[in-house]
């Protein structure tokens, strides 16, 4: 780089080297003029050395001439080269930009494919979706239509049920079908808890009175028996009543005759020796037994002091299986003597069976010795043949051996 008042030339770039050069040159003439106005006054004698500057003059110029020629040759191949350059950058560049938009066509195509699928396959989707929330609609309109059929057919029953309750309520009216009403659920409930040889219904006691059921339990306690007449009229006097007066006197009434049924069924239904020291009064309301244990806990009281335990269809099912236990219990006990009776017979022939096996063990050891006998008579047979066979007629074994080994086989024979 130099710097020529407030210009900065570059010695590597060719122009700046160009007017460089052209300003030297210029510098150099100047010079030269200088030098030769200053010897015009020795011109004629220094005529010959002018020339010659001026011929040297001349060639530098030439030479300039020539290097200022091939300083234009090469700012145009630089040109040139710059120019090719930045074709060829061009070209690159066209081409880059090419790819790359052919490139995002491409992913532009597969995104919008992509996307078409992914449409397609939402628009199936919510096809199937909307085609299955139709069925379960039409479905559901339809077990709507049967929950409605199934509406109307329970109102039509709670009609007759309604009709039902009236007649029912025109049951408990009377006392005579309200006791037979008893009756028929203490029947179905001892009849679901108990077999049906450990009750008998309607079974009359020595004293001549009907008991409505009568449980034979094993003695203690005994037969006990279930009563089912109840006298509902003061409970339903009781629910009626509207004032304070009418309450305490159906309640008054209600206690008279709750008291007066424990004791009827306490004088009838226990019975020393024939029943057990207690009995049972069933209610088949179960809003009449808690009334009484609510509101009338005295009466209960009584009902324990008299020996008569008040129960309801609840109460008395837990009751009856309380006996069923009993009864199985009691039962055990009495097929327990026949059951050690078996065992001891079972133990007597298991000691014959022993007994047998140890003189069959004898026998067998017999019959083992027996045969050991056979054998070793068999082998000394053996050895006899073999020296007979030989010609060795030395002296045979005495009788004796062989009488033992008969007398072996003999023994074996017998016990076949």
């Amino acid at each position: 780089m130099m710097q020529i008042g407030t210009m900065t030339l570059d010695l590597n770039d060719p122009v700046s080297l160009a007017l460089l050069i052209a300003a030297a040159l210029g510098m150099l003439i100047v010079i030269l003029l200088i030098a030769a106005l200053r010897g015009v006054s020795r011109a004629a004698q220094a005529s010959e050395p002018l020339i010659y500057q001026m011929d040297q003059m001349g060639r530098a110029v030439d030479a300039l001439g020539r290097g200022q020629e091939q300083l234009t040759g090469g700012l145009t191949a630089v040109s040139n080269a710059q120019a090719n350059t930045q074709a060829q950058v061009i070209q690159s560049m066209e081409t880059r930009l090419a790819a790359v938009q052919q490139q995002m066509t491409d992913r532009l195509h597969d995104n919008s494919m992509k996307t078409a699928r992914a449409l397609s396959d939402m628009q199936e989707r919510m096809n199937k979706q909307l085609q299955g929330g139709s069925e379960r609609t039409t479905k559901s309109l339809t077990e709507l239509q049967a929950r409605l059929a199934t509406i109307d057919r329970a109102q039509e029953n709670i009609t007759k049920l309604s009709g039902d309750v009236l007649s029912l309520q025109d049951i408990l009216s009377n006392k005579q079908t309200r006791g037979a009403f008893g009756e028929i659920q203490l029947t179905d409930i001892v009849s679901k808890a108990l077999p049906k040889d450990s009750y008998a219904l309607q079974q009359t006691l020595s004293n001549g009175k009907r008991a409505d059921c009568l449980i034979h339990l094993p003695n203690p306690p005994g037969p006990i028996v279930i009563d089912a007449k109840f006298p509902l009229e003061a409970y339903e006097s009781l629910r009626n009543a509207a004032t304070d007066p009418e309450v305490r006197a159906a309640a008054q009434a209600f206690k008279t005759s709750v008291r007066a049924h424990i004791k009827a069924i306490s004088e009838k239904y226990i019975l020393e020796g024939e029943t057990a020291d207690g009995a049972l009064m069933f209610l088949p309301s179960e809003a009449v037994y808690a009334e009484l244990h609510a509101n009338f806990a005295d009466i209960v009281r009584e009902g324990f002091n008299a020996r008569v335990w008040i129960v309801s269809p609840t109460t008395c099912m837990a009751t009856l299986n309380t006996m069923r236990a009993i009864l199985k219990d009691a039962r055990m006990r009495e097929q327990a003597g026949a059951i050690r009776n078996t065992l001891k017979l079972l133990h007597r022939d298991v000691e014959l069976v022993v007994e047998r096996v140890q003189k069959l063990d004898t026998h067998f050891d017999q019959a083992r010795k027996d045969i050991e006998g056979i054998g070793t008579a068999a082998e000394r047979a053996g050895k006899r043949a073999a020296r007979l066979d030989n010609f060795d007629f030395e002296e045979l074994a005495p009788e004796a051996e062989v009488s033992d080994a008969s007398a072996a086989v003999a023994r074996l024979t017998r016990r076949e």
